[in-house]
């Protein structure tokens, strides 16, 4: 399985990316920012499963990357996850609005990004 991770922090993406190899995602892409993100997707094959993404990012935003995606039917299957320090629960129905299938926020546990993973679909206990 696929995952990207879309953070501007060089040290979250290398957590995230050693957290999801360790649950079992064959490969796990990075990208800065929203706009380097759907770079990556439009250079082709399978899209990824899963998506995370955080919140504030300069070039473009978390928010307006999953309007992004969302708006391409090519990652109708795409399941994403906001990973962000962002907390207060207007933050969290606007993400929910955009197209995020679950919300997780910073900082969190490996097993509270599994049990948002099982929520998705994506693994099994």
């Amino acid at each position: 399985m696929r995952a990207i991770v879309v953070d501007d922090s060089r040290a979250m993406r290398t957590i995230l990316r050693k957290m999801l190899t360790e649950i079992g995602f064959s490969e796990v892409l990075e990208a800065e920012h929203g706009r380097a993100a759907l770079d990556a997707l439009s250079e082709g094959g399978e899209p990824p499963a899963l998506a995370l993404v955080d919140w504030n990012m300069p070039e473009m935003n978390g928010i307006d990357l999953v309007r992004a995606v969302r708006a391409n039917p090519a990652y109708r299957s795409v399941r994403i996850l906001m990973v962000t320090t962002e907390t207060e629960m207007a933050h969290v129905a606007i993400a929910l609005e955009a197209g995020a299938d679950e919300y997780l926020m910073k900082p969190f546990t490996k097993d509270a990004m599994l049990g948002k993973l099982e929520l998705l679909g994506l693994v099994y206990s």
